[in-house]
């Protein structure tokens, strides 16, 4: 194998073998041809987004028809465009039924994605492919890959960093304000109200397991930065600022 060959295409030729290998193998190998941790955090970061909101990812219209394994007699069992995201039925938490989402308006009955941590890649890609979950001919081979690498090596344990109960955040705000306000503070203002159409951070922070998500991974339909590639605890802080800001506009 040419040692100067590029990363882009070292992946084509072996992309199944590559999604195969665990990501603590591919950041101690001393080969030019790998991916560097960022490369790879920034395809788990883009597997979230995915997750998160699919068809905003990839620019497409709203699906028009619900989901084939949502339940008819759930809450968004006539909204396909709130039906169709990875997170309605598995939840920001990854637990589905058995987390968050366990009841109230977003509950489905159906489980998270916890089991298949560490899974194959590629049988997550069978299974989005299937009939229950329908996803084939709606993303490119590309976005299989990226969604199912973010499920099997991009799931955090979240009651790691959020106490279940209360839902607050273990972190520390002081270190928090710091980094809200250098990272967060130029598109969000340092109260959290920006932009306007934008839900009051303050307020945003009655479901911790979603802000984690999107800070981790970005926001599909804006240019917010991903943090996945800092630790874990600078997110985690950030949010432990944020139940201080207002949850309302004045």
């Amino acid at each position: 194998m040419n040692e100067k060959k590029t990363f882009r295409g070292f992946v084509a030729v072996n992309r199944n073998w590559w999604l195969g290998v665990p990501v603590g193998i591919l950041l101690t190998v001393g080969y030019t041809g790998f991916a560097s941790a960022e490369e790879i955090e920034s395809r788990i970061a883009r597997g979230g987004m995915l997750y998160d909101n699919w068809y905003e990812v990839l620019e497409q219209g709203k699906p028009e028809t619900s989901h084939p394994a949502y339940p008819s007699d759930k809450k968004y069992a006539d909204e396909p465009a709130s039906n169709w995201r990875c997170k309605e039925c598995h939840g920001w938490d990854y637990h589905g039924a058995d987390g968050a989402y366990a009841s109230g308006k977003h509950a489905t009955g159906i489980v998270g994605i916890q089991g298949m941590k560490g899974a194959n890649p590629g049988n997550i890609i069978s299974i989005l492919k299937d009939k229950s979950h329908g996803y084939t001919g709606k993303m490119s081979e590309e976005d299989f890959q990226d969604l199912a690498l973010f499920v099997s090596k991009g799931q955090i344990d979240m009651d790691k960093y959020i106490d279940r109960p209360s839902k607050m955040p273990k972190g520390n705000k002081a270190r928090g304000e710091a980094y809200y306000n250098t990272i967060c503070a130029k598109c969000h203002g340092k109260d959290g109200l920006s932009p306007k159409g934008m839900k009051p951070f303050g307020a945003q922070m009655g479901n911790p397991w979603e802000v984690m998500h999107k800070i981790l991974n970005g926001q599909p339909d804006s240019e917010m930065p991903a943090l996945r590639a800092l630790p874990y605890e600078v997110t985690t802080d950030i949010m432990t600022y944020m139940t201080k800001l207002p949850a309302k506009r004045h």
